[in-house]
C-alpha cells in the first residue's frame, strides 16, 4: 500500500510535529508533503533524514513570514500536488486547511484542531498592541470568510477524521457537521526509568521550582503564568522559544528563568525535578505537555477548560484553577504546596497515552479505511 503524509509546514517542533514524526516512523516509506520546510528550525532538524516534498511556496524568500498574510494562496498550494498515485493519504492538519487533498483515493485526516484563526480561537500572535492591528482585522474579515468556506468544503472530502481529543471531536461536529470521527490521543513517549534523573546535580535543575514551556506564543498565556509566579513568589523555569519570547522577558523578574531550547535529556530532568508543571491556555485542543509531565510523576496546574479536562485528573495528576487571572493561578500554586502526590498514580495515568496505543489505534483505522 502506497501512503503519503501531508503536514501544514515544518517550522517549529511542537505536539503536531511529534504526531507527524510518529506517523513517519510507522510508515517509513511514505513521503511527507508540506507547504515549506525551514531547514535550520527545530522541525527542519527533526525531519532532516525524511523524504520531504515542499510546495512551490517553499521556494519563496522567507516563506514562514509570508504564509500568514498570503494564506489565501493555500488552495493553490495544495492543488499543485497530485496524490492520485497513492492508495492512502494521511493528513496532519491544523493551521493550513491541510485536508481534502487533490487526487486522493482515500484520505484519513488526523485533526489537531480546525484552524484556530478561522473559528474564533486564540492564535499564536497577539496583534492587540500593534499600530496596524485595525488594518489586519479588516484584512482578516475578508480573507477568513473565504478561507472558512474553503475549510468546510475541504472537510467534506475527507473519508475519515481522527480527532486528537474529545474536545476537537466536538469541533469537527460543530464546524464541519461530521459525526464520523474517532478520538486517538497523541502519542507520549513513556520513560522506562526516571529514578536516575532525580539524582542528577546539574545546575540547570536547582530544586524548588515550577516549570512551564513549549512554543512561546500568545495563546499559551505564558504572561499570565509569569505574573502569577511573581505574585506567589514562586521560582519558575521556562523552556522553549517563540515569537513572544522577548515580550515575556520584559515582564519577568529574578525568580523567572528562560532556558531556551533544551535537549530531550535536559527536558526529562526538568520534568522529574519540578514541583509542578503549569499550563494556562484558554482553549487548549488537548494538552500533551501535562501528560509528558505525568510520565515523569510530576503533577500539573492547569486551567479548568477544554483539552486539559482530558489530560489532567483533578486531585490525582494535578489541580485546576478556574479563572485566567494571576490571583487564581497564584492561589493554585499555593494550594499545591500543601498536597502530597502519588507519583505511581500519576505515571500510570500517562501510560494510557503511550505510543504503542497510538500506533495500534491508527493502524486499525487505516485498515478499515483502505479495504
Amino acid at each position: 500500500m502506497k501512503i503519503a503524509l501531508v503536514h501544514d509546514y515544518l517550522n517549529e517542533f511542537g505536539g503536531a510535529e511529534r504526531v507527524l514524526l510518529t506517523l513517519s516512523e510507522m510508515y517509513p516509506k511514505a513521503p511527507i508533503y508540506t507547504i515549506y520546510k525551514k531547514n535550520n528550525s527545530s522541525a527542519g532538524k527533526a525531519f532532516k533524514d525524511k523524504k520531504v516534498v515542499e510546495s512551490w511556496f517553499g521556494e519563496l524568500p522567507i516563506p514562514d513570514k509570508l504564509i500568514s498574510p498570503l494564506r489565501f494562496l493555500i488552495p493553490l498550494i495544495w492543488k499543485s500536488f497530485d496524490f492520485s498515485k497513492y492508495d492512502l493519504v494521511i493528513t496532519s492538519a491544523a493551521w493550513a486547511v491541510t485536508k481534502g487533498m487533490p487526487g486522493a483515493k482515500k484520505e484519513v485526516c488526523y485533526l489537531h484542531t480546525p484552524p484556530r484563526y478561522l473559528w474564533g480561537y486564540d492564535t499564536s500572535r497577539n496583534w492587540q498592541n500593534k499600530w496596524f492591528s485595525g488594518l489586519i482585522k479588516i484584512y482578516a474579515i475578508f480573507v477568513n470568510h473565504f478561507m472558512r468556506n474553503y475549510d468546510f468544503t475541504q472537510a467534506q472530502k475527507v473519508d475519515f477524521f481522527i480527532a486528537n481529543s474529545k474536545n476537537v471531536g466536538k469541533r469537527i461536529e460543530k464546524f464541519y457537521r461530521r459525526k464520523d470521527h474517532k478520538v486517538v490521543y497523541p502519542p507520549i513517549n513513556i520513560p522506562k526509568n526516571t529514578n536516575y534523573l532525580s539524582a542528577q546535580s546539574d545546575e540547570l535543575l536547582a530544586t524548588n521550582y515550577y516549570l512551564t514551556g513549549g512554543r512561546l506564543v500568545a495563546s499559551k498565556n505564558f504572561d499570565l503564568i509569569i505574573k502569577a509566579s511573581k505574585k506567589a513568589n514562586a521560582k519558575l523555569k521556562i523552556f522553549g522559544t517563540g515569537v513572544e519570547e522577548n515580550n515575556l522577558k520584559k515582564i519577568a523578574k529574578n525568580n523567572i528563568e528562560f532556558l531556551g531550547r533544551v535537549s530531550d535529556k535536559e527536558l526529562a530532568s526538568l520534568y522529574v525535578n519540578a514541583k509542578a508543571f503549569i499550563v494556562a491556555q484558554k482553549d487548549e485542543d488537548f494538552g500533551m505537555t501535562p501528560v509528558e509531565a505525568a510520565s515523569y510523576g510530576t503533577p500539573t496546574i492547569a486551567y479548568r477548560a477544554e483539552g486539559y479536562l482530558e489530560s489532567v485528573v483533578d486531585g490525582k495528576t494535578g489541580i485546576f484553577f478556574d479563572e485566567l487571572t494571576p490571583e487564581s493561578l497564584s492561589s493554585a500554586i499555593k494550594r499545591i504546596e500543601d498536597k502530597k502526590w502519588n507519583k505511581t498514580t500519576i505515571k500510570n495515568h500517562a501510560k494510557k497515552f503511550s505510543r504503542e496505543r497510538f500506533e495500534r489505534e491508527i493502524r486499525q483505522i487505516v485498515a478499515k479505511t483502505v479495504k
